[in-house]
């Protein structure tokens, strides 16, 4: 296959009118996002507010006041007082707690920050990322951060004190890095030490964000290994030099081997200060464990409630079990749940996939949420499945956009089958904002064609 029916072609230069066009888009992101931090403001408890985001503040206060990764009194979903955590995204609690360092424990200050960020990065890597699998339709990218742009919810979350935007962000610069990888193995050439080193810090960085990548960081990375072994098994049917297909074989591996050293470099420090605290290996987060056993717990029925939290069982909170314990006897017991009762948990499951899709928000939803919701995902819906319904009917489109693809469903998939909530969908939206953008240059092109007749 050539490389230009792959989707790999140079991503075209903006002209001087698009140049405007994403500029002014930019600056409209980090209005929005502004505008909801000053609505939110500089306080954790207000009614509106996720539960996370006093986590992390808390988290963030005593990192600055020297007490470590700990809470000042017991905290959710099993934290004692004063005692240390591995629950929450080590990462982001220093990124807040850097900030107030700086600012003082103000989280206006870091709710700015953040949307400054995230207003010019989120929409940016749906450019990147709309560049490399659309590169033959020049309208296609800006369309792409403008829809990322204009995204209620990436404008609400973008302003919120959680590992969203940030963990979003790593991974479209992930799928960037991971395009320019597979590009470089389909053409049988050698990844740059750069490419390799961006697909791993990527990847490293979402993981600290949030480690619910990791099992799609296995499946890219096999995707990315079968690819170089398709291109070295066409290179021996031309070429039976055995030396010369090891050679080819080594300039698959080493990219993926550079990336994964990078990856373990970021998660390492943490899990030895795991094992320092507890005693035993805890990889990186201990909430693994407490999500599969609550959102598999008998209390949800057939019907998922998102945001009910399964209560700790009576006789591990009377137990002297550290976090890193309790995370590895929660995950039993939660498979333990599966395995009792599977039917159960393929209509739970399913039930999940609806929470995952939904567009109508909940009666518990407050009202900002709700506006995020269906100006956000209910507006965008028909256009992110139209794209996917011209990238599914289309050969050349599809093989552009496999990598996408694999991410969409692999990631949605993790979700549906463990704890489904909206924001978790946020990833997949935004990897299906060049996909928006299809649809749309799409619906512009007919248009145009149709004036032209006229």
């Amino acid at each position: 296959m050539s490389e230009a029916n792959q989707g790999f072609g140079p991503i075209a230069r903006p002209t001087r009118g698009w140049v405007v066009f994403i500029a002014l888009m930019l600056l409209l992101s980090v209005a929005v996002r502004i505008g909801v931090a000053l609505y939110l403001g500089d306080v954790v408890d207000a009614p509106p507010l996720l539960t996370d985001q006093r986590s992390y503040h808390a988290l963030a206060v005593r990192l600055t006041e020297g007490h470590g990764f700990s809470f000042a009194s017991g905290w959710y979903p099993f934290t004692p007082a004063e005692t240390p955590t591995a629950h929450w995204s080590f990462l982001y609690s220093l990124f807040l707690a850097g900030i107030y360092l700086l600012f003082g424990p103000h989280p206006i200050a870091a709710r700015l920050i953040q949307a400054v960020l995230a207003g010019i990065l989120l929409p940016w890597g749906a450019y990147r990322l709309a560049g490399r699998l659309f590169s033959e339709r020049p309208r296609v990218p800006p369309l792409a951060l403008a829809a990322a742009a204009g995204y209620s919810y990436f404008a609400l979350y973008a302003a919120t004190l959680m590992t969203e935007s940030l963990f979003i962000i790593c991974v479209l610069w992930s799928l960037c890095a991971a395009v320019d990888v597979e590009r470089a193995l389909a053409r049988g050439g050698r990844v740059s030490t750069r490419q390799a080193l961006s697909l791993g810090l990527s990847l490293g960085l979402a993981t600290l964000l949030r480690q619910s990548i990791l099992p799609w960081v296995a499946i890219l990375f096999l995707w990315l290994l079968w690819r170089g072994r398709a291109n070295v098994r066409t290179c021996e049917r031309v070429n039976v030099d055995v030396e010369h297909g090891l050679h080819r074989w080594g300039r698959t591996l080493s990219p993926l081997i550079a990336a994964g050293v990078v990856i373990l470099a970021c998660i390492l420090p943490f899990t030895l200060r795991n094992y320092r605290v507890y005693g035993r290996f805890l990889l990186l987060n201990s909430n693994t464990g407490y999500a599969m056993y609550s959102a598999q717990h008998p209390m949800h029925g057939i019907d998922f409630q998102e945001y009910g939290a399964a209560p700790l069982p009576d006789d591990l909170l009377q137990s002297d079990m550290n976090e890193a314990e309790l995370d590895s006897e929660l995950l039993r017991r939660g498979i333990g749940f599966v395995l009792d009762d599977p039917v159960r948990y393929v209509r739970l499951s399913w039930s999940r996939l609806l929470d995952y899709l939904s567009i109508l928000p909940e009666p518990s939803t407050t009202p900002l949420h709700a506006v995020g919701r269906l100006v956000g995902y209910g507006l965008y819906a028909p256009f992110i499945l139209y794209g996917l319904i011209l990238v599914l009917c289309s050969r050349d489109l599809r093989e552009r956009s496999l990598l996408a693809l694999l991410f969409i469903l692999c990631y949605s998939v993790l979700h549906v089958f463990t704890w489904a909530m909206v924001r978790y969908r946020l990833p997949v939206d935004a990897v299906a904002m060049p996909f928006v953008a299809l649809a749309l240059d799409d619906l512009l092109t007919r248009v145009l064609r149709r004036t032209a007749v006229v």
